[in-house]
């Protein structure tokens, strides 16, 4: 099995004392409570049931658009922990639908209802179309879902959010800084807490998911060699939701601290400690056009084409973040995991905006991407969004 911490630069895990400290807490919580997991079969949703699972939750239902994906979720869950006392079922539903929300209606008794879903990539902001899905499911499905977690007098939300919502770049993080708009205004009458953190090594469609699939298909390995990123397992993904659901208060937003274990690594760094993992040596190419032709006879040297060139595509941030300079922090409260402590600060006049102007957007049935680009800088003033002109589908 790869070595995750090996290839992102770490020797152990970020939240092991953390949560070595509160598990009796964690355990007499979960295994009291009902949950709902939105989304939980991606990565990151996947990595947090497991985590609820493992714990024997009172009941835990998962919903999640992939049925794919759900399926192998239930394999994993049985393959690696067995079976619960508790109610564990799973449903393949969108949570856009009319389906959904007579699941809602039905079965919507829950504690704890943490949101995972979401449109995270940077490349989704290439076309006006799937942009404005982009803002349909990362900021009007959590409002919708977090309106029905009030309506059922759910105990707590909690929603994922991503450094990059952090003074952000692209609009992926533009629309997560939005969605934590909405959730202030509606933390007046439910209590959320969300989470900012770094890429999720080998998650599903991520560059590092790529790499196998690239070996998988004998393909060369295409890879940054000036942007860096911090990067936490699946595991750890799960493991801060987990600790931002249940020990979060009202508004907090939970962080891994930097330290010495957390660090800034290229994905070009990455692909070589991979590439000898798997038992190949990186050789560098000068094009695309060379190192397509040389997959048909390097591996059989022991070596892999590769293409290491600097970053040009829009969205890129030169470098990452979980808080800005404005936001108050509790550092002292846990070992590995930084809080932001958020005010009640509810910017009525701009989420009434953003929604009168979306919807009519929606509702004429045409609208282009300048015009979804203004009301965000509307609504994020100091949004640093600069088009290229490039992105990452022209790239191989």
């Amino acid at each position: 099995m790869m070595n995750i911490l090996n290839l992102i630069g770490r020797t152990k895990e970020l939240f092991q004392e953390d949560i070595f400290k509160h598990e009796k807490k964690l355990q007499e919580i979960i295994s009291s409570s009902s949950f709902l997991v939105i989304g939980g079969a991606g990565s990151i949703g996947a990595a947090t049931t497991k985590e609820i699972f493992k714990r024997n939750p009172k009941k835990l239902h998962v919903v999640d658009i992939s049925e794919n994906n759900m399926v192998e979720l239930v394999r994993d869950i049985r393959s690696s922990f067995g079976y619960i006392k508790g109610d564990f079922q799973t449903f393949a539903l969108d949570i856009g639908s009319l389906e959904y929300e007579a699941f809602w209606e039905a079965d919507g008794e829950f504690d704890y209802v943490l949101n995972l879903s979401a449109l995270k990539h940077v490349r989704s902001e290439k076309d006006p179309y799937t942009l404005m899905r982009m803002i349909d499911v990362n900021v009007f499905n959590t409002d919708k879902t977090l309106q029905q977690s009030i309506n059922k007098g759910v105990k707590k939300y909690f929603c994922v959010s991503t450094d990059k919502a952090a003074n952000p770049v692209n609009m992926m993080g533009a629309s997560k800084r939005i969605m934590e708009m909405f959730l202030m205004r509606k933390s007046r009458e439910i209590e959320i807490s969300t989470a900012r953190f770094a890429n999720v090594a080998f998650s599903d469609g991520s560059l590092l998911h790529g790499f196998n699939k690239r070996i998988e298909k004998k393909q060369p390995i295409v890879a940054p060699n000036d942007i860096k990123r911090y990067f936490v397992t699946p595991k750890e993904s799960g493991e801060l939701c987990l600790m931002s659901c249940i020990f979060g208060e009202n508004r907090d937003v939970f962080f891994p601290k930097l330290s010495e274990n957390l660090h800034l690594v290229t994905f070009a760094e990455i692909a070589v400690k991979y590439l000898k993992e798997v038992g190949y040596e990186p050789y560098l190419c000068k094009d695309e056009a060379q190192a397509r032709f040389l997959i048909d006879t390097l591996p059989q040297l022991g070596k892999w084409p590769c293409l290491f060139t600097a970053s040009d595509t829009t969205g890129e941030k030169d470098f990452e973040e979980f808080y800005t300079e404005s936001e108050t922090l509790d550092m002292d409260r846990f070992q590995s995991l930084g809080i932001i402590k958020n005010e009640l600060n509810i910017e009525e006049e701009k989420l009434n905006l953003f929604e009168t102007t979306i919807g009519n957007l929606r509702a004429a049935r045409k609208w282009d991407k300048q015009e979804i680009v203004d009301i965000f800088f509307k609504m994020i003033p100091d949004f640093g969004h600069k088009e290229t002109g490039k992105y990452l589908d022209s790239k191989m």
